[in-house]
């Protein structure tokens, strides 16, 4: 069974290296495919001194888009997507995010963070079906395929069509992980901004999704 992780990152210089450093060790990951989604900075560089494959697109196609490209360059049975930006992984978190699929208990696991810090601990609770952090069986992407998901946000057209298509979905919870917010990536207003945008974004998606 080969376990694939397919991370889209967007100038995430600053946090990739330590995502992917306990990716590059950990027993159960088989390749690590990186799509830098435009990046400006650094990013690209340092996921090839992880050996990560990295795909690098010229201009910014957004997360849905990159998710799907690195997905069709892997013929991996399980894909675990993860963010570039989380604070605090390490192995046990991999392998609680794995292991139902692995065992055949799940067909898709949805991380949620746990006493990381209180803004994005609040926020997974109040919303856990955005969480970016999953681990997915193959079929759920081939599921995925029949659905026009380009317009969508890649976490929820994954759980609405998890809905749809009756999948077996579990929470995991991830202690001690967080990332890096918008409003400290971007400043407190511009970040702020983004947040609105997309959460705007998120519920038209899911308008549009549901009558699709």
């Amino acid at each position: 069974m080969k376990i694939a992780v397919v991370m889209p990152a967007y100038n995430e210089e600053k946090t990739i290296g330590n995502v992917l450093k306990p990716l590059s060790n950990h027993k159960l990951i088989d390749e690590i495919i990186v799509i830098s989604d435009g990046s400006s900075d650094n990013t690209a560089k340092i996921a090839k001194s992880y050996k990560a494959r990295v795909i690098e697109l010229e201009k910014n196609q957004g997360k849905t888009n990159a998710v799907l490209i690195g997905v069709k360059n892997t013929d991996a049975d399980i894909i675990l997507m993860l963010d570039a930006d989380l604070i605090g992984l390490n192995d046990e978190h991999i392998t609680s995010l794995l292991q139902p699929i692995i065992d055949k208990k799940a067909d898709m696991t949805i991380g949620i963070f746990k006493s990381g810090r209180g803004a994005t601990d609040l926020a997974q609770k109040i919303a856990p079906f955005l969480s970016g952090q999953r681990a997915i069986s193959r079929s759920v992407f081939c599921k995925l395929e029949k659905h026009n998901v380009k317009d969508y946000g890649i976490e929820m057209a994954l759980t609405l069509m998890a809905e749809k298509e009756k999948i077996r979905v579990q929470r995991v919870y991830l202690p001690n992980l967080t990332h890096v917010m918008k409003e400290e990536k971007r400043g407190a207003f511009l970040g702020f901004i983004s947040r609105i945008k997309m959460y705007v974004d998120i519920i038209s998606s899911a308008i549009k999704f549901k009558f699709n």
